[in-house]
């Protein structure tokens, strides 16, 4: 290392020193500020406030630093209010909720429930049910919403429902459903999806004119349909319903994407295996439940919340996360269809149910957002 550069560096961090003790006398103030408040009544979040200093900031920092001057100060307001409400004791609804949740849930995760799947015998939702408990009663329903419906009704303990796919990407329509129902998710599983073509016995590739198959299937097996000669893609309710129709079919030109299990259940032949565009091809799962279950040892916590369509926004929430250092896992946004200026936010959050970090993001989110949904704290199991 140069000398040049040594006593560069040096002179850094003679500045990170001071700004460090000037960080800490800044904080002893804003504890100050927090007693006023507290006092007082007043929130935390002045919003106002905090715009007209961002715009001095930027200002005072000259147009070539200005953005990133003002990077900085949103983080040091962000912490600022976590540490505000830390002072002042502010109670997490959510997190208290947590707490009495692990105190009351069984330390074993249910084997013998009644479980709603969307599809019928063989579908991938009945094969990730299978992997989670160890003798359910299944319950098959036409569609997504109707498992939604079945768990808020109390007629099946739990729920499976396909969330996003590693080739095809998130299953839009469960993320609508989310919106719209009141359910907790408490566990979730990845499952290796892996696609054949099956047809009735006796029936040749080349025989093949139309293929049956659930749409993201459709789309993880796109260079595989391309490949064959005057064959039609069309669209079926499941996997497993694509197979049954192939069987029940008095076609020998018809054939279906589906798993090996259905093969077995509906007497088929797999013509060609393993279609999928990618190999390393997973399909996640949720477990849902009306009622909130939080398991020992859950690492995984998802939430939605409403977010106004504008600058700074999604920045103010991501923030959170990175200045308490959780891994976001997951992040999805759907339009509102009554409000046409906010977005709902889905997010899944990496952190241990029982570290501090998640109190102290529970407090400090639900003092600033307009609507946070709590979805539940879980863990993911890889099959």
């Amino acid at each position: 290392m140069s000398k040049k550069l040594e006593e560069l560096r040096e002179k850094i961090d003679g500045i990170d020193e001071k700004i460090v003790k000037l960080y800490r006398e800044r904080m002893g103030v804003t504890k100050d500020i927090a007693a006023y408040k507290k006092e007082k009544g007043l929130p935390v979040l002045d919003a106002g406030r905090e715009r007209a200093v961002l715009a001095k900031i930027g200002q005072q920092a000259g147009d070539d630093l200005a953005d990133y001057a003002q990077s900085v100060y949103r983080t040091i307001m962000a912490t600022t209010r976590s540490y505000q409400n830390f002072c002042n004791g502010v109670p997490s609804s959510t997190y208290e909720s947590i707490r009495k949740t692990l105190d009351m849930t069984p330390k074993l995760f249910p084997q013998r429930p009644t479980v709603a799947c969307q599809g019928i015998e063989g579908a991938n939702s009945q094969i990730a049910c299978d992997s989670l408990f160890k003798a359910p009663t299944i319950l098959y329903f036409n569609t997504f919403e109707h498992v939604f419906k079945a768990v808020e009704s109390g007629m099946c303990q739990y729920g499976i429902l396909p969330i996003e796919n590693s080739t095809a990407g998130s299953v839009n329509a469960i993320y609508d459903l989310m919106t719209r129902h009141n359910f907790y998710i408490v566990r979730s599983v990845r499952l290796k999806v892996s696609h054949n073509l099956l047809a009735k016995h006796g029936v040749r590739l080349e025989d093949v004119r139309e293929v049956l198959s659930h749409s993201q299937a459709l789309s993880q097996c796109e260079n595989f349909l391309a490949g064959l000669k005057n064959v039609k893609a069309t669209v079926a309710e499941n996997t497993a319903v694509a197979a049954r129709t192939v069987a029940e079919s008095d076609r020998s030109d018809l054939a279906a994407l589906s798993s090996r299990f259905c093969a077995e259940e509906y007497g088929l032949n797999v013509l060609k295996a393993n279609v999928q565009d990618q190999d390393n091809n997973y399909t996640r799962f949720i477990c849902i439940s009306k009622n909130l279950e939080v398991y020992p040892g859950a690492d995984r916590t998802s939430l939605m919340m409403t977010l106004p369509h504008k600058p700074g926004s999604l920045y103010n929430v991501l923030s959170k996360f990175y200045a308490l250092g959780i891994n976001l896992r997951k992040l999805e946004s759907r339009p509102l269809p009554d409000r046409e200026s906010e977005f709902m936010f889905y997010f899944d959050l990496e952190c241990s149910v029982y570290a501090p970090e998640m109190e102290k993001l529970f407090r400090d989110l639900e003092s600033e957002n307009e609507y946070l949904r709590y979805l539940g704290t879980y863990n993911e199991v890889l099959c």
